[in-house]
């Protein structure tokens, strides 16, 4: 048997580095999108927050909230269920926390410079 040394904690912004950066990294998304509240909590207490990442970690396992906005032309519900693998997979290998659920909100559609160049050519 293993011998319990004390409890081990694993802090919410760790969770939230973690799932921010296997976020970033999934083939179909723009970018993450922090919204307004984030930007004033950010101006009013110096605290360097998240963007478009909350978390609820408990003893053993976590809940993970995403608001991203997503590359033009993806198929939206691909790249959400991509998502959700990708960080639950970062998360669960990383932490050793198991993820009890990701919710995904789309709250917009990137544009490559390429493709912004294209519409203000139509224009």
């Amino acid at each position: 048997m293993a011998e319990q040394h004390g409890a081990i904690r694993i802090a919410d912004d760790v969770v939230a580095v973690i799932a921010s950066l296997a976020a970033e990294q999934t083939k179909g998304v723009s970018n993450m999108s922090g919204g307004l509240t984030e930007g004033w909590t950010k101006r009013v207490s110096g605290k360097n927050v998240t963007r478009g990442v909350t978390v609820e970690v408990g003893e053993v396992e976590a809940a993970i909230d995403l608001r991203v906005i997503v590359d033009y032309g993806v198929k939206i519900h691909e790249v959400a269920r991509l998502l959700q693998a990708n960080v639950q997979e970062a998360v669960e290998t990383m932490t050793g926390l198991h993820v009890v659920e990701i919710n995904v909100k789309v709250e917009g559609i990137g544009f490559s410079e390429e493709k912004v160049e294209d519409i203000e050519r139509v224009k």
